[in-house]
């Protein structure tokens, strides 16, 4: 049987465009996330997303079900979980 701590997300990389790659908790990423689509407009999220009318649960999604986000044309936004010590 595995080990429930492997499926613990707790810390994330997060890689985006011209910027150093950053660790973020789930909270963290969470709120970034929701920043990030409050920016982008409604037609322009995929189509998954486009089925949920709150930003926090859109972001949720995201969280949940994903590991990146299209910010736009030549911009990248994208996380993984990290396990920081054994």
């Amino acid at each position: 049987m595995p080990d429930p701590l492997m499926y613990q997300q707790d810390v994330f990389v997060v890689l985006e465009t011209n910027q150093p790659e950053q660790f973020l908790t789930a909270t963290e990423l969470l709120e970034k996330l929701k920043k990030i689509l409050q920016q982008l407009k409604f037609q322009d999220l995929p189509p998954d997303l486009q089925k949920f009318n709150a930003v926090e649960a859109q972001a949720q999604y995201l969280l949940d079900t994903s590991c990146e986000l299209d910010v736009g044309p030549g911009q990248y936004l994208q996380w993984y979980a990290v396990r920081l010590e054994k």
